[in-house]
């Protein structure tokens, strides 16, 4: 039996206060991606949008931290316990919020934002953005997510998602959950128009009854 079609969609946000912001945490090789970190977090600040991510302090994750504060706005790290023990995701100026593990980070990620930006990264980037993705695909929330694709960085992922698409892996509309941006002006104007596809899933995840009629 195929997933409900989306009758009652959870709302995006009428307002965009804060942004997840999802990226690598080590040192690139072109400063390209640096530059582009830096200009995102110029942009949140001068904008009013607050900075939730990952808390560290070092890669282009401490670049847009230190971006966002440098000019004034407000950034608040969500911490696994590991993680603030080993000391790499202290940096001065941030609000920290400890939580036990990486499940945990990502849901309290959700709960704080109003919208995702993804840059380049690793493993831990392109697995926090397709669980956001998924969510959003699930009808777990409706809000923006767009990939910065500095120096065509995910210009690959693109190409990945359109295939699985052809193959039918991916439903209708739904390859357009995310939105592709090349400069810093295309992100602030997709956080204004992002309109999440109608082909994602009805599920309802407010009714916790475990009747099947209650399901479908």
């Amino acid at each position: 039996m195929p997933l409900p079609a989306l009758t009652n969609p959870v709302p995006k946000p009428e307002v965009i206060k804060t942004i997840c912001v999802f990226c690598g945490a080590s040192q690139p090789s072109d400063p390209i991606y640096v530059e582009q970190a830096n200009a995102l977090g110029k942009m949140m600040a001068a904008k009013g949008y607050d900075l939730i991510y990952g808390g560290g302090r070092v890669g282009i994750m401490g670049e847009v931290a230190k971006a966002v504060i440098g000019d004034g706005g407000a950034a608040k790290g969500i911490v696994p316990v590991p993680l603030y023990r080993s000391g790499s995701t202290q940096l001065e100026g941030i609000e920290t919020v400890i939580v036990p593990d990486m499940h945990s980070r990502k849901k309290r990620m959700n709960e704080e934002s109003d919208a995702f930006i993804a840059l380049p990264g690793g493993y831990g980037t392109m697995e926090e953005l397709l669980e956001v993705i998924t969510w959003s695909q699930l009808n777990i929330h409706s809000k923006p997510i767009i990939l910065l694709n500095t120096k065509g960085y995910y210009d690959l992922f693109k190409q990945w998602i359109d295939h699985c698409t052809e193959e039918q892996f991916i439903s209708g509309d739904n390859r357009n959950i995310f939105v592709m941006c090349n400069t810093i002006d295309e992100v602030e104007s997709a956080l204004k128009n992002y309109n999440p596809p109608k082909s994602r899933y009805g599920l309802d995840w407010t009714d916790t009854s475990t009747e099947r009629s209650n399901l479908i």
